[in-house]
């Protein structure tokens, strides 16, 4: 963080009156510091570590890149054993943290969000409906009765980092309306991903780990209810509940849905609070002053305001604010890298389970937004956004195929071995079309929109 001119800094060098020089370490890290807050950074992020996950497997070094993911980590204490491979680690273990964070989203959308009023939600609910069931219907029209019928839930999900991505780079052209349905579409679309997986994709339940995941639940919510504010406390419950439903059967990454949904959204202290503390602290400081006791309070006036200043922030802005960042630059560009490697050739390419994907990402995703919102629309049930007209929401709509990581993840659940590498490719496929078409036509029918002031 940069200390404004006007704040003396005890541990920055003096400089000659005048000078306008920056430190080194400022000016080494400005640069970073300034990507890492763009909001397509994650995207390009991800979609580097994609490129070359692509480029390391179809190289000569293809057989020692997929061998890595193989490699078994594990943890042992006496008796107990838990051993998984890398990419497993990754998918069922780092991506409860994505997960957790789709969680914390969706909570934010219920309570405070476009979800929290029902005539607000009823266009990107009807939006999201249709562009899970038409895609998933044009995979099962292109593959009823054939082996590869188990990826039906495939082009079903949006990637919203990709979209946000792509949103941020097309600038203030994109009516906020649009923003807004199409990221809370991004999230219903999640909600269903995870419904999906939680369903369809359990084999064999065992009940008395699903019973001790509920315990630990119950213990989050008592903990809640008693007051408990100690973070780590959370964590180590969470570690439990996501162990238990891992032996349970259930997909590991359902904990860190509902973990998510259990924060709470308000803060543990009122803004007035703050004031009244911020208040008390400058009046004990002055009189400190005045009578010159260099500052005794000063230490614990410090720590009360920060402990304050924290607590008027609700634990759910908290976590999402903090865990951002390690789950767009560190998580999820490792499960690209875990998970795009798939060997390109034309027997993949034209494999039916190819292109039932990608059809059902670049046709299904739109035709299902678009026919769907119509619908709506022609019912009287809503009405589109201020800004956005239907050319716009054809675009918006071919954006939402961009289904990349979910959809590999739910691939890597549905397929088996010898159909997953093409069930893989059809996602790459469909992601890139869609993305492609996506951002032309919404760069297109938005050349000359200049936004208002309340879409600014």
């Amino acid at each position: 963080m940069k200390i404004p001119e006007w704040l003396p800094d005890t541990n920055r060098p003096k400089r000659p009156e005048g000078s306008t020089t920056e430190p080194f370490i400022d000016r080494l890290t400005e640069p970073f510091n300034k990507f890492f807050k763009i909001e397509a950074a994650g995207g390009i992020v991800l979609l580097s570590c994609a490129l070359i996950a692509l480029g390391l497997a179809n190289s000569p070094w293809a057989t020692e890149f997929a061998n890595l993911w193989h490699t078994k980590v594990g943890l042992t204490i006496g008796d107990f054993v838990l051993e998984l491979s890398l990419q497993h680690w990754i998918n069922d273990g780092a991506m409860t943290v994505f997960f957790f964070v789709v969680g914390l989203e969706i909570k934010r959308e219920l309570v405070l969000g476009e979800l929290r009023e029902i005539r607000n939600a009823v266009l990107p609910v009807v939006a999201a409906l249709g562009g899970m069931v038409v895609p998933a219907g044009i995979f099962l029209l292109l593959q009823h009765g054939k082996p590869g019928a188990d990826g039906w839930a495939i082009p079903m999900a949006t990637d919203i980092a990709f979209v946000a991505g792509f949103l941020a780079l097309l600038g203030k052209r994109v009516p906020f309306g649009l923003k807004i349905l199409i990221l809370t579409l991004a999230i219903i679309d999640d909600i269903g991903a995870v419904l999906i997986i939680a369903v369809a994709f359990t084999d064999q339940i065992s009940l008395p780990m699903l019973g001790w995941a509920g315990v630990g639940l119950g213990v989050t919510l008592i903990c809640r209810w008693i007051g408990v504010r100690v973070i780590s406390v959370y964590v180590l419950i969470g570690v439990g509940i996501w162990f238990a439903v891992l032996m349970a059967g259930v997909h590991a990454t359902v904990a860190g849905v509902v973990l998510g949904l259990l924060t709470p959204s308000k803060p543990w202290l009122a803004e007035r609070s703050l004031l009244k503390v911020l208040s008390g602290t400058v009046g004990r400081l002055r009189e400190d002053r005045e009578k010159d006791k260099q500052m005794e309070h000063h230490e614990e006036a410090v720590q009360l305001l920060g402990a304050a200043a924290q607590k008027t922030i609700s634990p759910l802005d908290r976590l999402e604010t903090s865990l951002h960042p390690w789950v767009a630059f560190v998580i999820m560009p490792l499960f690209a890298l875990a998970n795009a490697g798939v060997r390109v050739d034309m027997v993949a390419l034209t494999n039916p389970v190819s292109i039932a994907t990608a059809a059902g990402l670049a046709l299904g995703k739109p035709l299902g937004i678009v026919a769907f919102s119509a619908l709506a629309v022609k019912l009287g049930w809503a009405r589109l956004p201020k800004g956005v007209n239907w050319k716009i929401l054809t675009g918006a709509g071919c954006l939402a195929g961009i289904g990349f990581t979910m959809s590999l993840f739910i691939a890597g659940l549905a397929l088996d071995d010898d159909l997953l590498g093409s069930g893989k490719i059809g996602a790459l496929v469909g992601s890139a079309i869609s993305a492609m078409v996506g951002f032309t036509l919404l760069w297109w029918f938005l050349r000359d929109k200049t936004p208002s002031p309340d879409e600014s």
